[in-house]
């Protein structure tokens, strides 16, 4: 059975159950059962509608969860003839999962894992591969989330900006792990843009397209990371870019701006220029600003510095960084690249040895440590 396929029926099949009035933890279990006797059934003899045969069997070994805990039999057959519950008609399956999944009642870390088990299709040790746990760690996140939207109605109202931060926060797992997380977050993003006409959902796909098409330029051939500013623009994907582009212009014809969009912005710009030198720098600031206006982020006002410092010089850049909380995360890098910009050597070396310090993985230590090893052997 192909894995596609069998991404393509599990939101559907846990929907289905939900509304007959399953929990989302029982359903999701039946679901998963329903699927080892897919994997075991369907090779010899592949049912004519696969879909309605995973609902089907799905519901019966809800059913047979629900007997064997010694349950009510008569509210069982009561719910199997039950329509769906006040569902809203023409909403789709998987967008219902996507607003349970992403529930204020989860923790980031949770939403995620539940997103990817139950959306994504991906199993407990593919999750846990991919976040570099125990598989026992990740399947005790999955059930204690499942607990958590026990007493949530799979109809109940969702908060799409929810959703969006949560398939960002899968993105930007980065590309640990036996599992690529960011190809997987584009997937579950394309789907959900195919289910809502939201201006942001499509902002935050071009947003990772952008991202994405930099992949295989960000790491050099030993492993080591590249930035930005040095990496081999030829290595750059331009089909991924010119598709991503189409998305953010359609995105920002609705004349609805959200963060997404405004992100995207500034990466595009970034990808239309052919060198370092070539970027528009000054209309990346400008977005910057609009960003700001939405969000008012620290971490939206330490990169608007570096961008003003490549704009107007790294005097103007130092005075608007010193404006931001230095508690942010990458703030001492960015300080210790414009001190180096401003040709304060010998401050930018210690300052690239405290962010090592502080980074946040292996490969941002390396290159910071190099960085301020460059620059003493250079004095």
């Amino acid at each position: 059975m192909q894995e596609e396929v069998v991404r393509d029926l599990v939101p559907p099949a846990i929907s289905a159950l939900c509304r007959r009035g399953a929990d989302f933890a029982s359903a999701e279990d039946a679901v998963q059962e329903a699927l080892l006797k897919a994997l075991a059934n369907w090779p010899d003899s592949p049912p004519r509608d696969p879909q309605a045969w995973l609902i089907t069997v799905a519901w019966r070994q809800f059913l047979d969860q629900l007997k064997s805990a010694d349950a009510r039999n008569a509210r069982e057959l009561r719910l199997a003839q039950q329509p769906a519950p006040g569902t809203p008609p023409g909403t789709d399956d998987s967008l219902r999962l996507y607003f349970l999944c992403a529930s204020p009642a989860l923790t980031p870390a949770s939403a995620v894992a539940l997103t990817l088990r139950a959306i994504g299709g991906l199993t407990t040790k593919q999750i846990a591969d991919a976040y570099l746990v125990p598989e026992a760690t990740m399947a005790q996140r999955i059930s204690r989330a499942k607990r958590q939207l026990g007493g949530i109605r799979l109809d109940a109202a969702g908060d799409l900006r929810t959703v969006l931060r949560v398939l960002y926060l899968v993105f930007n797992e980065g590309y640990s792990g036996s599992l690529d997380l960011t190809a997987e977050a584009i997937r579950l993003t394309r789907q959900l843009a195919s289910l809502t006409s939201d201006p942001e959902v499509r902002g935050l796909l071009a947003l990772m397209l952008l991202h994405h098409a930099r992949r295989s330029s960000r790491t050099g051939p030993d492993g080591r990371l590249v930035p930005l500013r040095s990496q081999d623009r030829t290595r750059w994907d331009t089909e991924t870019i010119a598709e991503a582009v189409v998305i953010l212009q359609d995105a920002l014809a609705a004349d609805q701006l959200g963060e997404y969009q405004a992100q995207a912005a500034i990466a595009a710009l970034h990808a239309d220029a052919r060198t370092v030198e070539e970027t528009d720098w000054v209309q990346i600031v400008s977005w910057y600003d609009e960003l700001l206006a939405i969000t008012d982020s620290p971490v939206v006002r330490l990169n608007r510095a570096v961008a003003v410092a490549e704009a107007d010089g790294p005097a103007v850049g130092l005075a608007a960084l010193a404006e931001v909380d230095p508690s942010v995360p990458r703030h001492t890098a960015a300080a210790a690249y414009l001190h180096e910009n401003a040709g304060d050597l010998t401050r930018a070396a210690h300052l690239y040895a405290e962010a090592a310090q502080k980074a946040g993985n292996t490969k941002e230590r390396d290159h910071l440590l190099r960085e301020a090893a460059r620059l003493r052997s250079s004095r």
